[in-house]
């Protein structure tokens, strides 16, 4: 991808420029000289006209830049300017590291002033048309990734008669770090969470802002896939969100189960005062002193503390799976699912899985229950461990964490939610000597430099599928069955974030799922989606309290 990333920069800022700068006077709404301009509460911004007629403004800010005093506070108020403010290329990404090969950004680089949003419009889209709303949250671990990412790109949405937003927030230390002294200067009490609170602040600016550009306020979906769909959990779960959205979506992973557990805000304390040991800093104040480049190195060395989110008694008043099991959340429709290998089994043991090796995980994981864990994850073929395995490993990354959502939703919200499994692997890259590893990106070298290719559909590999944008993506040779399992992936997506309801004409039938005794259904997507019983005996051995909670 390193080597494509120039052309590919190229092409998403010269080219919608050329055109919009082609296009007539008047050429669509509020435009001057074919660039689209729309009123926002803090002015007018200005962006480009892209050749299928969609609007693309970039680089809006939703929030303050977050430096200085700012650092580690919760988002402030974008500054209003006089005139007209281009909105022509993506602001620079927040803080982050290089850590994921499946990355490509479309902007110059990091900065801790970062807290700006995107949005595509649909063709002629004119103020007050009350268009549903796509908010989308991408991915990274909460450590990296960025709303310019091609794979997240609005205008293949936006042909579909939807608005679309994406956004960059805070990541890793500079958005979830915790410490005493914060909470001390907290009006609540509060320390951590300032990655998620951002994501509320600019889901506040849409509800102000997006009708100026088509989309309906009361129509919102807000969506995200791995950290991102953890990140809708939370905005579910959280009270600073309440009535900020209508519907949502969840690509693999929530705030459920052990692996995803959220501290205690004393716990995250606690990190922090070890962090801050560590790189020599007696104060809050000689930590906002750091440069944002010095705290993101520190922060990335080995040993060093990590900060996820954490109950902190202002955005999490108290634990997410909490706030769900007291029916607290937000109270919305649900679509959400996970992939057919999030993570693979050869993960979990040393060389090839044989049933006594598997026997060993399952002791090492489950100790006296091990024996049921076999009657979860059947160990008979050959065939059948290396699946079992897998099944088990992506299951403890992100599925049963996904299902656990969707049915304590299910039981306490009284709205639907529709379950599906994504299948399609990717086809094989197009460039000789790349392979696709199991965690979604890609390796260059010869044999043995990479893990064995997936067999299934890796952790992130539905991203292009559902949002319409294979042809953004260069690194694989998309057949026509990929674009046929996106077609449907993206018309189901599209029918729920317009109704609600995933179904629609000439898909194939998505049942509603719900709680029952007996077998859920889900949608599988393949070449040839259908509906199927989902395998509830391995979600249910996971969710009794002795199991699963083993590293």
């Amino acid at each position: 991808m390193t080597s494509r990333a120039p052309l590919l920069l190229a092409l998403a800022f010269m080219t919608p420029l050329a055109v919009a700068l082609a296009q007539p006077n008047g050429a669509s709404n509020g435009a001057t000289n074919g660039a689209p301009r729309a009123q926002t509460k803090n002015g007018v911004v200005q962006g480009l006209a892209l050749p299928s007629g969609v609007r693309s403004f970039r680089g809006i800010p939703y929030a303050a830049p977050p430096v200085r005093e700012l650092r580690w506070r919760p988002p402030q108020p974008a500054t209003s300017w006089q005139g007209v403010r281009l909105a022509d290329r993506f602001a620079n990404q927040c803080m982050q590291a290089r850590p994921f090969g499946d990355m490509m950004f479309r902007n110059a680089g990091v900065s801790e002033d970062c807290l700006y949003l995107n949005v595509w419009s649909p063709p002629n889209a004119a103020p007050g048309a009350r268009l549903p709303v796509l908010f989308y949250i991408f991915g990274g671990g909460w450590i990296a990734g960025d709303g310019s990412e091609p794979r997240y790109d609005g205008e293949s949405m936006a042909r579909r008669g939807i608005v679309v937003v994406t956004l960059s927030h805070r990541l890793g230390i500079f958005g979830f770090f915790s410490h005493p002294e914060l909470a001390a200067e907290s009006p609540q009490h509060a320390a951590g969470n300032y990655g998620y609170m951002d994501q509320t602040a600019a889901l506040r600016w849409v509800r102000d802002n997006v009708a100026q550009f088509g989309g309906d306020p009361a129509q919102v979906t807000i969506a995200g896939e791995s950290a991102g769909s953890f990140a809708v959990s939370a905005q579910m779960a959280s009270p600073l969100a309440k009535g900020l959205f209508a519907r949502a979506i969840g690509e693999s992973g929530a705030h459920f189960g052990t692996s995803a557990a959220v501290p205690t805000r004393e716990e995250s304390e606690r990190n922090g005062v070890a962090f801050a040991g560590r790189v020599g800093a007696t104060s809050l104040a000689g930590l906002r002193a750091l440069s944002a480049t010095e705290l993101l190195e520190l922060s990335g060395r080995p040993g060093m503390p990590r900060f996820p989110a954490n109950v902190d008694g202002l955005f999490f008043p108290k634990a997410p799976e909490a706030i769900y099991g007291a029916g607290e959340q937000a109270k919305v429709p649900l679509l959400a699912g996970w992939n057919s290998e999030e993570a693979n089994g050869r993960g979990l043991v040393r060389g090839e899985p044989t049933a006594d090796s598997a026997r060993a995980v399952f002791a090492r994981l489950f100790g006296a229950r091990a024996a049921d864990a076999e009657k979860a994850y059947p160990l008979g073929s050959a065939d059948e461990i290396a699946r079992s395995l897998t099944d088990l490993a992506s299951d403890r990354f992100t599925g049963f964490a996904t299902w656990k959502w969707l049915e304590e939703h299910a039981r306490t919200s009284g709205q639907p939610v529709y379950r599906y499994l994504y299948a399609r692997p990717r086809p094989a890259p197009v460039e000789a000597g790349v392979t696709a590893n199991l965690a979604g990106g890609v390796t260059r070298g010869g044999p043995g430099s990479a893990p064995p290719p997936a067999r299934g559909a890796v952790h992130s590999a539905e991203i292009e599928y559902a949002l319409g944008n294979l042809p953004l993506n260069k690194v694989f040779g998309w057949t026509p069955d990929d674009f046929k399992v996106s077609e449907t992936m993206q018309g189901y997506f599209a029918n729920f974030i317009k109704t609600g309801d995933p179904n629609g004409a000439g898909l194939p039938a998505w049942p509603r799922g719900g709680v029952t005794n007996g077998q859920v259904q889900r949608i599988r997507i393949d070449v040839e989606t259908r509906a199927e019983a989902e395998p509830r005996a391995r979600y249910q051995f996971l969710d009794q309290p002795a199991a699963a909670t083993r590293p």
